[in-house]
């Protein structure tokens, strides 16, 4: 009798600790953001690596939970009013409280290179694909990083626009062209407006524009003095001058492959680790009640 009552409170020991330890773990309900441009919470979350980086330590430790819902920025039945529903200030947050580190006016967040006028591929990670409408909007001229995100800050109209895009390998992809003009740092805003959900998806993606190439100057046509100069120097033995080298700045476009589970504990493991030991201890109770 006494055996059979500590093999039973055993087993409800190991059920227990297989709660605690494995539940969390399990991937819970999730559904997206950009990653090119990277996001701030796709960069500071657990796919996008970037936890070190200042802005992210000071964005998780404002709200730890950004960390494991990076992807469920949502609000749920906005149906388009944006502007009267998101509050100036809390635009990155989408005006929750777990999610206010995303809010905070910094000029180091992780940041995305691109180039002016240019077209692209935009690519929005989604862990619960959804149809629906991407919206994307960038900040005007003298916008300043370091002041609170405002919804005037934002031009009127969205620059790239898309609907129920291609999915594949996790996430949404398609075309759009970039604003020409733009220059240095800026923000590009995504508002994602489901249509089989009532939510609505906002995120903010740092970017850092090149500044616009400057065309070479069309080589002059030498005079006829110039080329009497030429033929003289051609005579003469003369020791070269060294060529300064040329530069070209590029931009280049950051993207990012996400993984789709990175927690690594394989679920139907957990799941039969669990009906096991609920199994042993009912064999167990049975058994002492046959007693």
């Amino acid at each position: 009798m006494v055996v059979w009552r500590v093999l039973a409170r055993a087993a409800v020991a190991i059920v227990a600790v297989l709660l605690f330890v494995f539940l969390p773990a399990l991937p819970a309900d999730a559904h997206g953001a950009p990653t090119n441009p990277v996001s701030r919470a796709a960069a500071c979350g657990p796919e996008g690596r970037q936890a070190a980086a200042p802005a992210c330590r000071a964005a998780l430790a404002a709200g730890r939970q950004l960390s494991a819902e990076w992807d469920n920025i949502r609000v749920a039945d906005v149906r388009g009013r944006d502007r009267q529903v998101i509050p100036d200030g809390k635009l990155c947050s989408a005006g929750q409280a777990k999610f206010t580190g995303l809010d905070l006016p910094r000029a180091d967040w992780p940041s995305t290179r691109l180039t002016p006028g240019t077209a692209m591929t935009f690519t929005y990670r989604g862990t619960i694909p959804h149809k629906g409408t991407f919206r994307l909007y960038v900040t005007k001229d003298g916008y300043a990083p370091t002041k609170p995100l405002t919804w005037s800050a934002l031009e009127t109209e969205p620059f790239a626009t898309a609907t129920d895009p291609a999915f594949g390998d996790g996430s949404y992809a398609f075309q759009g062209r970039l604003p020409a003009g733009k220059t240095g740092r800026h923000l590009i805003y995504t508002i994602w407006q489901n249509t089989d959900t009532p939510d609505t998806y906002y995120s903010c993606a740092d970017v850092d524009f090149a500044a616009a190439a400057v065309a070479a100057a069309p080589p002059a046509q030498p005079t006829t003095t110039s080329r009497v100069s030429a033929q003289v120097s051609a005579t003469s033995p003369s020791t070269p001058s060294p060529v300064p080298p040329t530069t070209t700045d590029q931009a280049v476009a950051v993207s990012r492959t996400a993984s789709s589970d990175d927690s690594g504990i394989p679920i139907a493991a957990v799941i039969g680790a669990l009906a096991a030991a609920v199994a042993i201890f009912f064999v167990l109770r049975a058994r002492r009640r046959a007693q």
